[in-house]
């Protein structure tokens, strides 16, 4: 495997372990995420020493989301006024590079098991609805939390969470943008099991994935296809409509307002402008 700036990789056994080491605090999701997620996976989809995928975070945290001031510039036609069809078709063609990050994951024919500890939050989420099974560890925490900084989700938590947790449940936590704990996330079955510790978390995710390394490869991949082709069908198009909503409605006083309250750590205020 080649060297990544934003994940750590490392095969033993034919279980390949992805680590997000995103930059700064809590592994945050910038571009050379999105952009070495899709090179990655392809290559695991390819490898035929990997049977089974382990994603986790580093330091005890999965990722606090999206990077937003690594991602001013990909970000900068939602925040800049007067956009007409030029700008707008960039940003369409920018959703569309960063649901192929997430898409990757769920379409690699191999087993992927997310592994939860600390924050996983906004395209967070997203990241572990791609997975097959998500574990976490008692301190785990999540939230999907597009809606309060003024975004429609669009890289895959409105098309793939109600699959998950159901339809009245999913809605509640993309129209509230609220945080979970473990138990709640247990309760809701977003998370199958939890373990006490990130360490113990780390040992049950390792275990699980021998167990899927350890079956007949093409049938465990068989599997998959099979599931994700009744599970997901219709997929696309719901990602390019939500992506076609972003690139002409993204951009709004509200928006702008959600970022500079983040950058300057203060409550937004909306208007609804």
């Amino acid at each position: 495997m080649p060297e990544y700036r934003s994940l750590h990789i490392t095969t033993a056994d034919h279980v390949t372990e992805v680590v997000l080491q995103g930059p700064g605090k809590g592994n945050a999701l910038g571009p050379d995420f999105w952009r070495e997620m899709p090179e990655l996976f392809a290559a695991l989809d390819r490898d035929g020493g990997t049977r089974a995928i382990i994603i986790s975070g580093s330091n005890d945290t999965f990722t606090y989301g999206l990077d937003i001031p690594g991602m001013r510039g990909q970000l900068k036609y939602a925040l800049e006024g007067h956009n007409l069809a030029a700008e707008r078709t960039e940003f369409l063609d920018q959703l569309s590079t960063l649901q192929r990050a997430m898409i990757s994951v769920l379409h690699c024919r191999k087993p992927i098991i997310a592994a939860v500890a600390g924050w996983c939050v906004g395209a967070g989420v997203d990241l572990v609805c791609a997975a097959d099974v998500r574990l976490c560890s008692s301190d785990a925490k999540f939230s999907v939390r597009a809606v309060r900084v003024g975004i429609v989700e669009d890289v895959g938590s409105l098309q793939l969470l109600p699959q998950i947790v159901g339809e009245g449940m999913a809605r509640e936590l993309a129209l509230t943008g609220k945080d979970i704990d473990a138990s709640t996330a247990h309760a809701i079955h977003l998370v199958n099991h939890i373990y006490q510790t990130p360490a113990a978390l780390l040992d049950e995710a390792r275990t699980m994935a021998r167990q899927m390394a350890a079956n007949p490869p093409l049938v465990v991949q068989g599997v998959k296809r099979v599931m994700n082709e009744r599970a997901h069908r219709g997929l696309d198009d719901s990602l390019h409509y939500t992506a076609l909503w972003n690139a002409a409605f993204m951009q709004s006083h509200d928006f702008a307002e959600a970022i500079r309250a983040f950058a300057e750590k203060r409550t937004p205020h909306f208007e609804g402008r």
